[in-house]
């Protein structure tokens, strides 16, 4: 309970009193933010809004932002509720009908009619076909740094970089490696046999760095591990509160850097979440009854057909590859999924932009129909029997349509520029990059919603 106490007296100070200690070395190539607005931009995975109401959550950091800024009850992601195309919605202010980023990754399609696959490492400009904060920024000869990042692979935009999977020779790794915070060895395996709460401390150093010493205009901080437990053992479970207090002391240490360089009266924090997540006891995997029902067949070891289906826990999208037979196959693929076990809904492409999702022909990422799992249920890989398995204990997913309560994320605006003690109720994801614009200064003419002015100084 001291630590608490100390700790919490400690934030109240960060808030409260003009920070003159120390001032880091900043970055002298031209990039760094000298003077004017901040905006720390910090994603904690797959954090479902309905946490902020439990009492027991241990996360005083969180807590002391809200209490000395503005939040949401909830914040509705878009549909797919998964992780790379909400966060492109965050920084673009537009749904995936209009960004095209459909799941982790772009969807290919082998010619050879073989399974679908998602590659992450896909050039930002040919996954993200909107308008970004960090593209905004750099016409105005402003920086941005992004670590951890997702969906922004070979942004020429970003000035600051640490990835997902960083560079071991990249201009953070050195600073990092120069600190003595992490080997060059351990970079080069950094996603091979390590825990995610050491990945996340290794983000939060670099997140650091790039704050304090390169000092860009606007910084995306992705935090990961809370989703990696989330899934495996369960939304909320004891393993995902032990993820939110570290989240949380990784927060605090970022906002004690700021403090410590001399910025946090520049700075605003925006913390929010991607998606929320719910419990499953029960796996479909929808391209068994592809194989089941004779659209997938065996070919040398390996399954091919006209049509896949690429599924993500709560969602999952289907795709008909020979478009000479997509009118024929479509009825029967809409009849067949309307009556499997698990699922709660199946829509057309005639229904896409409700849902916020690409129609088809915009895009070759739109699915021909999308199928969204019952509760209870998740959509998985696997072109193996059996077509339903069970499990116990329960574990994580997220995808479900974003109107689904469980599916709501975070949000939290602390610090420059924010009025204190505003409760913004329900609001959209879709808000939230048309407020950091406004913030900065810079433009988002394709944005759909408004900023959140009635938050802003």
């Amino acid at each position: 309970m001291r630590k608490l106490l100390v700790l919490a007296l400690t934030l109240v100070s960060v808030f409260t009193v003009p920070a003159r200690s120390q001032t880091s070395q900043r970055s002298n190539d031209g990039t760094a933010a000298t003077h004017g607005p901040i905006v720390v931009l910090i994603t904690i995975d797959g954090f479902p809004a309905r946490a902020l109401k439990d009492p027991r959550l241990p996360m005083p950091t969180l807590r002391m932002l809200q209490q000395q800024g503005a939040y949401a009850e909830a914040m509705q992601p878009i549909n797919p509720a998964v992780t790379w195309p909400n966060h492109t919605s965050l920084i673009t202010g537009v749904n995936a009908a209009e960004h095209h980023v459909m799941a982790n990754g772009l969807i290919t399609f082998p010619a050879d009619g073989g399974m679908l696959q998602v590659k992450p490492w896909t050039p930002k400009t040919e996954l993200v076909h909107a308008r970004t904060l960090y593209d905004a920024l750099a016409e105005k000869g402003m920086s941005t740094g992004q670590v951890d990042w997702v969906a922004i692979h070979h942004a020429e935009s970003v000035r600051w970089a640490f990835a997902e999977v960083p560079d071991a020779d990249g201009p953070i790794a050195q600073d990092l490696i120069a600190q003595g915070l992490v080997t060059k060895d351990a970079l080069k395996t950094f996603n091979d046999d390590s825990s995610p709460a050491w990945r996340d401390q290794i983000w939060t150093d670099a997140a650091i760095d790039i704050l304090t010493y390169h000092t860009p205009n606007l910084l995306l901080f992705h935090l990961l591990q809370t989703d990696t437990l989330q899934h495996e053992y369960g939304a909320l479970s004891a393993p995902a509160y032990a993820a939110f207090a570290d989240a949380d002391a990784n927060i605090a240490r970022l906002i004690d850097a700021a403090r410590k360089a001399g910025l946090l009266e520049r700075i605003t924090f925006v913390i929010a979440s991607d998606h929320g997540f719910t419990d499953y006891t029960h796996i479909v995997r929808p391209n068994v009854a592809l194989v089941q029902q004779g659209w997938l067949h065996k070919e040398k070891g390996s399954y091919h057909g006209d049509v896949w289906i690429q599924p993500e826990g709560g969602e999952a999208s289907l795709y008909v590859h020979d478009s000479a037979k997509r009118a024929a196959l479509l009825p029967k693929l809409t009849a067949y999924f309307q009556t499997m076990p698990g699922v709660a809904a199946v829509y057309t492409g005639n229904d896409a932009q409700r849902l916020g999702i690409p129609a088809p022909g915009s895009t070759d990422q739109a699915p021909d129909l999308y199928l969204v799992a019952k509760a209870g249920y998740t959509f998985m890989d696997g072109t193996e029997e059996p077509l339903i398995t069970h499990v116990d204990p329960a574990r994580g997913a997220h995808g479900y349509l974003n109107t689904d309560s469980d599916m709501q994320a975070l949000f939290i605006a602390s610090g420059a520029h924010i009025r204190r003690g505003v409760q913004l109720g329900e609001i959209s994801n879709l808000r939230v990059a048309p407020t950091i614009a406004k913030l900065l200064g810079i433009s988002l003419p394709a944005a759909t919603q408004a900023p959140l002015t009635n938050m802003l100084q």
